[in-house]
């Protein structure tokens, strides 16, 4: 016979024999909780043998009950040892004080007390307060009650729960895109869902282990998707909830199949917590528990000596890598419809998959809300020209401190807002990293220099009404640059971006004309300083005349050059001028042959008024 059942056995047989039926009445509330009719039943056939005065055959009948209770309901055998603990230190306590040795008569306050008064007891009993007392006083305490838990048919059903409000992390979303993209499949997919259908059938833990933001919990809750029916339930419950009552809560499902999730089992390991004994309620319920854990926390918790989780000592988990396989990312590739998961492999940077889409929300959106001037407007700007340099195409490492001082100014309203915060406080802001994972801003491998995080990119990018890149910055990022690939690139990123605006917007259609220009593309830039200055766009007007003055169109410039003459523009008053005396010259000199005599006479007047020495023409 074991000793400590044969101890808790003895205590009990005591308890029954006792004449104070206080801790008979505390074990049999606790077999109540049981839900073993037979339990209750015999426990109180032992005291009524007893108030026969018949032989109980305690303790052996008791050990025979003992051992029953162990075996089918370890949290409630649990709670039958605290009362005989509490029973066996009173009777220790009435033995050192000679039984029923008159109590002391209270000084102070108390011994003011002519009768009984009562106050609430921290044992979840009555403390009861007297002038005197004599006789022994008993007191027997169990656990605190657990805590209430829902019933079963309370539980989500596992087809209409919200898998973020039970622990996936949400990813960026945009009106109309699902709560989440699709699930991208995993090595460990078979051998989870094997292991899903197996606790399915005969109950136990599945634990899946892996770095953090590797995608544990997304991976399980797929798993709980495709191998358990909708109908299933499932209790999530918070960290730190007291699990003790959940088999006899279970024990009532009924019909109904029900699965336990632990999201970070960690925060619900403890005496209060999953326990060996709860486990194997469980598991003779055959209710499946299915748990995430961080790969430190699992070995601190399976291998470690102080803080030892016993729960995870028949458990194998099921390990996912953080650097995905080839295979992994042949899934990813085969969803790239999805433009979260699109934007995820192109702009992830150095980090995973699922690191990226993790923290792209809640980067993006604390990005979003530091514009205000309590927050972080400075940093916010920082970040924001930094953004819009990249979708300009300057190249990654180009962007330097400088560059975003001088790119900022470009952004007068938030420039103006932002003057509460400087410079330094701001890129520091932006540069903290988030999650262990990223900054806003990111140090490039050249020293001083910037990139972001890719999820503002993508995110700036696919809202289909978020602002426009600042007109002046386009050709501010032509300047930045210094390579001929990376000015083309800007050139190309130009018109993906301005030349559907640039069909009504005047301002636009004069950008593409001046980015062409400095490209050398001339005959791109004149066709964009034609539409520019057709809308009334004056320099475009000048840009566009100068343009045919080069290729010996004067006749189609002249109407260009008077327009920007006209509003004010001295180079084009100058062109138009030697343009038109050029050609009152030709004419002359036509006119001269043809024998005209006025043209004759004048035309050496016009060389004259022509004339001009070399480097003597001021515009």
């Amino acid at each position: 016979m074991d000793a400590e059942l044969r101890t808790l056995a003895l205590t009990v047989a005591r308890i029954i024999e006792s004449p104070d039926q206080s801790a008979y009445r505390l074990m049999s509330e606790a077999l109540r909780g049981a839900r073993n009719t037979f339990l209750e039943v015999r426990f109180d056939d032992l005291w009524r043998i007893r108030l026969r005065g018949e032989d109980t055959g305690t303790p052996s009948a008791v050990h025979e009950l003992l051992i029953q209770v162990e075996r089918t309901a370890p949290s409630v055998y649990e709670e039958l040892q605290a009362i005989a603990e509490a029973f066996t230190e009173d009777e220790q306590a009435r033995a050192v004080g000679g039984g029923r040795t008159p109590a002391p008569v209270p000084s102070g306050p108390v011994a003011r007390a002519t009768a009984n008064s009562v106050q609430d007891g921290v044992f979840h009993a009555p403390v009861v307060q007297a002038g005197t007392f004599s006789g022994g006083v008993h007191t027997y305490y169990t656990q605190p009650p657990h805590s209430t838990l829902p019933p079963v048919t309370d539980w989500p059903q596992l087809d209409t729960a919200d898998p973020i409000a039970l622990g996936v992390r949400r990813t960026r979303r945009l009106p109309g895109e699902s709560p989440l993209p699709p699930y991208v499949e995993r090595d460990s997919e078979e051998e989870l869902g094997d292991r899903v259908r197996e606790a399915a059938r005969e109950g136990g833990l599945v634990v899946v282990t892996g770095a953090p933001l590797s995608g544990k919990t997304r991976t399980v809750w797929a798993a709980l998707a495709a191998n358990l029916p909708g109908t299933t339930r499932v209790f999530a419950p918070s960290p730190g909830t007291d699990l003790r009552g959940l088999p006899a809560a279970v024990r009532g499902r009924g019909e109904a199949g029900c699965v336990l999730w632990l999201d970070d089992l960690d925060g619900h390991l403890g005496e209060h917590g999953l326990t060996p004994a709860v486990l194997a309620d469980l598991v003779r319920l055959r209710v499946p528990v299915l748990a995430t854990m961080e790969d430190e926390a699992y070995d601190a918790r399976r291998f470690g000596t102080a803080d030892r989780a016993r729960v995870l000592d028949g458990t194998r988990p099921v390990e996912l890598n953080r650097v995905w396989s080839d295979s992994e990312w042949e899934h990813l590739h085969a969803l790239d419809e999805e433009p979260r998961l699109r934007s995820a492999r192109l702009w992830r940077g150095a980090h995973t998959v699922p690191e990226y889409l993790a923290v792209c929300a809640d980067l993006v959106e604390e990005w979003r809300r530091a514009a205000r001037p309590t927050r972080h407007p400075r940093g916010h700007l920082l970040v924001r020209a930094a953004v819009d340099l990249y979708r300009c195409g300057v190249p990654h490492g180009a962007i330097s401190e400088g560059v975003l001082r001088d790119a900022q100014k470009l952004y007068p309203d938030a420039y103006a807002a932002a003057e509460t915060e400087s410079v330094e406080d701001g890129l520091a802001w932006a540069a903290e990293q988030r999650y262990g994972v990223s900054g806003l801003l990111v140090p490039r491998e050249k020293e001083g220099t910037w990139g972001v995080f890719g999820g503002l990119l993508a995110d700036t990018v696919d809202r289909p009404d978020d602002w426009p890149v600042p007109l002046d910055l386009w050709m501010f990022a032509l300047e930045t640059v210094r390579t001929e690939g990376a000015r083309w690139t800007i050139r190309s990123s130009a018109h993906a971006y301005l030349v559907e605006q640039a069909k009504g917007d005047p301002m636009a259609a004069a950008v593409l004309g001046d980015i062409n220009v400095a490209l050398g593309d001339l005959e791109t830039a004149e066709f964009w300083c034609r539409k520019a200055a057709d809308a009334g766009h004056i320099e475009a007007a000048a840009a566009a005349g100068e343009l045919m003055v080069a290729r010996d169109a004067s006749a189609e410039a002249i109407p260009y050059l008077e327009q920007a003459a006209e509003a004010g523009i001295v180079r084009s008053q100058y062109s138009l001028g030697i343009l038109l005396l050029d050609r009152a010259k030709s004419w002359m000199n036509r006119a001269a042959e043809a024998g005209h005599p006025l043209a004759a006479r004048a035309l050496p007047r016009l060389h004259a008024v022509t004339y001009a020495p070399p480097d003597s023409v001021e515009e």
